[in-house]
């Protein structure tokens, strides 16, 4: 038990991680883009997530009230960019991975803590859960440094005339989903690291004379 102290960290350091991946995944809020016409949205603010893009407006509704409209992306739509098409298949990839890292994990901590001391059901487990780990880390990274340079560089999206969406913003700005993004990635990655550290007890057995 003592030699897994690391390993420990690195499970609850990966099931919050893990969390962070999911919550990021159903942000809206990816990028937030300023708009100056506000006939249809109203606040002149609109939010482009990975699987909608959504705004307020006041035109549909009764004076003094505002309604929220999202226009969900379509598997074929061909105006997504890249980097949107990317993290909505990478993010996947690191939820199933994360998942199968804090199952080899878990499975490994249970034999520890019940006093198995066979080697080949601990040790091997805490490995494939590192590399899990990682591999989810990068997966999430991937998405989230690409659409961080696209928004810096105010980078357009052809969105169709139904979506009431201008092709280019005003400006853009960074939406919460980035930076919940970037501490998973450093959860993901250190939980990662720290069950690879993993290094099975040597006993040796002193035979007296």
């Amino acid at each position: 038990v003592s030699a897994s102290h690391l390993q420990l960290a690195a499970f609850a350091l990966g099931t919050i991680g893990w969390i962070l991946c999911t919550i990021s995944m159903g942000i809206v809020e990816w990028r937030v883009w300023h708009v100056d016409n506000t006939t249809i949205i109203s606040s002149g603010i609109a939010w482009v997530g990975i699987w909608k893009v959504c705004f307020i407006s006041y035109l549909h509704v009764s004076p003094g009230y505002r309604e929220q409209f999202c226009h969900k992306f379509n598997g074929y739509d061909s105006f997504i960019p890249h980097e949107i098409s990317a993290a909505q298949g990478l993010l996947l990839v690191a939820m199933l991975m994360g998942l199968l890292a804090l199952a080899a994990t878990i499975f490994a901590l249970r034999n520890v803590y019940m006093g198995i001391t066979h080697k080949t059901l601990i040790a091997p487990f805490f490995l494939v859960g590192g590399f899990f780990y990682i591999f989810a880390g990068l997966c999430v990274l991937i998405p989230v440094g690409w659409n961080f340079y696209s928004i810096t560089h105010n980078q357009s999206i052809a969105f169709p005339p139904s979506y009431y969406m201008p092709s280019s913003p005003v400006a853009q700005e960074v939406g919460a989903a980035i930076p919940v993004g970037i501490v998973a990635v450093i959860l993901l990655l250190l939980s990662g690291i720290f069950s690879l550290l993993y290094r099975f007890p040597i006993t040796t057995n002193i035979i007296p004379k």
